[in-house]
């Protein structure tokens, strides 16, 4: 990330041929530089149709102009947004007049990270922002801008305040030993460290829905051979993306397809069928597909009426090619995908599957691992402090647990942390 006092601009609308091409400029040269575009700078958030021109006054565009000076902008730093005509010769003209203006491209979230710096939101409200331009489905968008609207922020805001303040007094208790302080005050101080270390930990065990719902859930479908998996797959995506064959040992590794089921995005796993097999090729496709299967977020086990894979607590047993085979028992469904016998029933519990796992219910959820691994490094020491004596190692521990909230918040953290986060936004933002 290169230096936070130079002047950066970027396409924010997106690339490719448009009636509009929307351009952000931002940083301390903003005002300068638009005034070299414009020859004079329009009314503060004002949208004015401005003429663009070059530094040898030839005409770049008729554009709409808006100027905006910090504090009271996207990044905090008087900024610009220039809604160009979408021709790439009209963005290359304007873009070569602002770097001869003095400003530069903008790295992937540098918009963003200045934002962050300047105050204008935290590092979850930052991540909001970016899922939200990820958002693939309406369950997805209402989390991302749950957690852009500062819900998940504010909860643990929450908590930091409650440990800042146990914290003083706790080094009350160590600054000043001799005073007569009520006994039953570190008791207290004790027993609400307790508790917010409870409230972590609860909303620590969610079931990982805020996670599963941000990346999407696996579902894997298993089973022996020929017993209908591609044929499965296939119908749930609504088009060829497995090979079927009568042939047994025609999936030999995993493959993959996206779908979205009960608006939640889905990897559907099509397994190799599993049996004791002698080919070495066929044998490693078996040992990836119950690997793969041990670890989704949802087990379909299909079976046709022969030998049926053994029975996994959790998964959801499905009786296949009803057209053709009758008297089923110990399934909870039974389909034909290629006449769609059952196939609607079938859908509907994996729609209500992936919602129960993704629901949307309580205190906002957390989306990272990064998330997880700083409160649960807050769980650890806050538990720590009931294990030790002295008020010195529990004053350390109660600020650990602080640094390890901070983290999450982008409060207390490193420039790693940063850097990693921010990576995965857009240029524009």
């Amino acid at each position: 990330m290169q230096g936070a006092t130079d002047t950066i601009f970027a396409v924010a609308s997106g690339t490719g041929r448009s009636a509009v091409t929307v351009l952000r400029l931002s940083g301390p040269r903003a005002g300068a530089v638009l005034d070299g575009l414009c020859r004079g700078r329009p009314p503060t958030r004002v949208a004015s149709l401005r003429t663009l021109r070059d530094h040898a006054g030839d005409v770049l565009d008729r554009a709409l102009v808006l100027w905006l000076p910090g504090p009271g902008s996207y990044t905090g730093e008087d900024s610009a947004e220039l809604h160009l005509h979408g021709g790439r010769a009209v963005l290359d003209g304007v873009t070569e007049a602002l770097v001869r203006g003095g400003a530069r491209p903008a790295e992937g979230g540098e918009f963003s990270r200045r934002a962050f710096v300047n105050g204008r939101m935290d590092l979850l409200e930052a991540e909001g922002i970016a899922d939200l331009v990820a958002a693939e489905t309406a369950a997805q968008r209402r989390q991302a801008l749950r957690q852009l609207g500062g819900s998940l922020g504010a909860l643990y805001r929450g908590w930091t305040e409650r440990l800042t303040r146990l914290l003083a007094q706790q080094e009350a208790l160590i600054d000043f030993p001799d005073e007569d302080l009520p006994a039953a005050t570190e008791a207290a101080m004790v027993a609400e460290i307790a508790a917010v270390a409870g409230e972590i930990a609860a909303h620590l065990d969610d079931g990982r829905r805020g996670e599963r719902l941000r990346d999407g859930l696996v579902i894997a479908i298993t089973g022996r051979p020929n017993v209908g998996k591609s044929t499965l797959i296939n119908a749930l995506v609504g088009r060829d993306v497995a090979i079927v064959s009568p042939h047994a040992g025609t999936t030999r590794d995993v493959l993959e397809a996206r779908v979205v089921i009960g608006g939640v995005p889905v990897t559907l796993l099509d397994t190799a069928g599993l049996r004791d097999t002698s080919d070495p090729v066929e044998a490693e496709g078996v040992r990836r597909a119950r690997a793969r299967a041990a670890a989704a977020d949802v087990r379909v086990i299909l079976r046709d009426g022969g030998d049926a894979e053994a029975f996994v607590e959790g998964a959801l047993v499905v009786a296949t090619k009803a057209d053709l085979v009758v008297g089923r028992q110990d399934s909870d469904f039974a389909i034909s995908a290629m006449t769609g016998v059952g196939m609607d029933a079938f859908r509907a519990r994996l729609a209500s599957e992936v919602q129960r796992l993704t629901a949307d219910a309580g205190p906002p959820a957390l989306t990272r691992a990064r998330h997880r691994a700083g409160l649960s490094e807050a769980v650890a020491a806050l538990r720590r402090t009931t294990e030790v004596t002295m008020p010195e190692l529990r004053g350390e521990a109660m600020r650990e647990a602080l640094r390890g909230i901070g983290r999450v918040t982008g409060r207390v953290g490193t420039e790693a942390v940063l850097d990693a986060v921010f990576s995965q936004f857009c240029i524009g933002k």
